[in-house]
């Protein structure tokens, strides 16, 4: 994975306003706004060691109420399928998620898009528990090929601003907020900023 979109991906989950301002330069107002509250509940995230290897995924994204480690990939094509060393991947994320009670996640960036162009695909894990076992119910997981093989599929993953919003709610929110409601918060979030 190129680390360009490691670092891109990575400036957004911390909560960095110049990180999320540069990837929804082209999105539409509701979806900016839904993205920009993780500035309000930010991660902290952390580059995993020998990334991309041994179950770890590339980038470690803590905070108190979850953690999942989080396999990066981009493409100019919508599918990516997994075979050889990105299947070892797919196995060992989901092998760790089944040993560790977490919930592993692909985030796929479709490059040359307008608008939001990552996607969150969850990898299959039956041992989860609490919250991350909500969550996961929200997240589409990897779709199968005709042969049952998992593989990346950009349009059926969750688009980045949406689980933004969904993961950084208030924990009193019993749900999303409004999308007026929304632009209104991102209004006001770019008039303080300024």
């Amino acid at each position: 994975m190129g680390g360009v979109y490691e670092r891109e991906l990575r400036a957004v989950l911390a909560g960095e306003l110049k990180g999320v301002r540069a990837i929804t330069r082209s999105c539409s107002e509701m979806e900016r706004a839904r993205a920009m509250q993780v500035i309000q509940r930010p991660f902290l995230v952390v580059r995993a060691p020998g990334s991309g290897s041994e179950g770890t995924g590339d980038l470690l994204v803590l905070r108190g109420d979850m953690c999942f480690p989080i396999e990066v990939k981009s493409s100019k094509y919508p599918r990516q399928y997994l075979s050889g060393r990105t299947m070892a991947q797919y196995e060992a994320l989901r092998s760790t998620g089944e040993r560790c009670g977490l919930l592993p996640l692909y985030a796929y960036r479709l490059k040359g898009v307008r608008g939001d162009s990552w996607r969150i695909m969850r990898v299959e894990v039956e041992t989860l528990t609490g919250k991350l076992r909500h969550l996961s119910r929200s997240i589409p997981k990897l779709p199968l090929t005709r042969n049952g093989t998992p593989h990346l599929d950009w349009g059926k993953g969750m688009p980045l601003h949406r689980f933004l919003a969904l993961v950084c709610r208030s924990d009193g929110a019993r749900s999303i907020e409004s999308d007026q409601t929304s632009a209104q918060i991102y209004k006001s979030m770019l008039e303080s900023a300024n």
